[in-house]
């Protein structure tokens, strides 16, 4: 039985539990939150969708013990940054948070995948890693994926082709330091370089417009609305997704570099192929010279603020 322990019921986590459950990605989902009632209260209400839903699952409340036969734990738990807080400030008292979480589920002898969500996703993906002493193929955070999801609706809506259809990345750290990888942007099997010498009315001063976009796009939400969780809640469906039909898929994660890529040896957003054991392998792309210098410049940002934590 496909088993999904989720800790943390707040905006994200619940929208990852609801599209598990529209979906039938799996069979059992046990919820986690540190108010009990909170997590009850969620697992009535999605139990009572059930018989809308695409197939027979088990949904309940639960604790930490739920994690000793759990195949995936996904941390969607942490706090947000407090009135005059720094951002070493929120970094530490999220640490603190996934320290706590990491040793609550491996006292239970867990034997499954982490996949963390909890931003700064490549900073405590790093921190669960250090903590859980678990291998790196088994720690995973969900990375620059939402990021590269955003840009390839932008794309699909600058050349009227499917979202699909467009195959590119966000690389580098999920933040401000990340970068797109136009050298290995793809329309179906065409270089995306190929596709624009055919459109006279769209230039790279257009990609470059998106790319801003994409970057900005968590606060454009969060101006709008004051938080964002429907794209990474179906991001994280789409990485269990992968782990649980053991597709070896490729996607954007925060993986842990060790030397596949010249640059910090820090978790950050790299194209990683994915399936039931977790990271199979990171996948090594021929970067621009730009590339390999924007990726340098995210991991040492990464590397500079897990160094201030003493986590490396």
């Amino acid at each position: 039985m496909s088993k999904v322990v989720l800790i943390g019921t707040g905006f994200v986590g619940m929208s990852y539990a609801y599209a598990l459950v529209n979906q039938g990605t799996v069979e059992h989902l046990v919820l986690i939150d540190v108010n009990p009632d909170k997590a009850e209260g969620e697992a009535m209400d999605l139990n009572h969708g059930l018989a809308f839903g695409p197939r027979k699952m088990t949904i309940e409340a639960g604790s930490y013990k739920d994690v000793a036969d759990a195949d995936l734990v996904v941390i969607t738990a942490g706090v947000n940054q407090k009135p005059g807080e720094s951002r070493l400030d929120l970094l530490t008292r999220n640490a603190s948070i996934m320290k706590s979480i990491v040793a609550q589920v491996m006292a239970e002898d867990f034997k499954g995948l982490f996949l963390v969500a909890t931003n700064p996703v490549d900073i405590l993906t790093h921190v669960v890693y250090k903590e859980s002493g678990l291998s790196k193929e088994r720690v995973i955070g969900s990375g620059t994926s939402l990021d590269t999801a955003r840009l390839r609706y932008e794309i699909s809506k600058l050349i009227a082709i499917d979202t699909r259809n467009v195959h590119a990345y966000i690389l580098g750290e999920h933040g401000d330091s990340e970068f797109v990888c136009w050298s290995n942007a793809n329309i179906g099997a065409k270089p995306l370089s190929d596709v624009l010498d055919t459109m006279d009315e769209i230039g790279f001063d257009d990609l470059e417009k998106i790319a801003t976009r994409v970057r900005t796009a968590a606060k454009d939400i969060i101006d709008r609305k004051g938080a964002t969780y429907y794209g990474i809640g179906m991001a994280l469906v789409r990485i269990t997704a992968a782990i649980f039909n053991n597709e070896n898929r490729i996607l954007p994660l925060s993986v842990l570099n060790e030397g596949e890529y010249d640059c910090d040896p820090v978790y950050i957003g790299l194209p990683a192929v994915i399936n039931k054991s977790g990271i199979h392998h990171i996948v090594k792309l021929n970067l621009s010279p730009y590339e390999k210098t924007a990726l340098k410049k995210s991991s040492a940002l990464l590397k500079t603020a897990l160094d201030e934590m003493n986590y490396l």
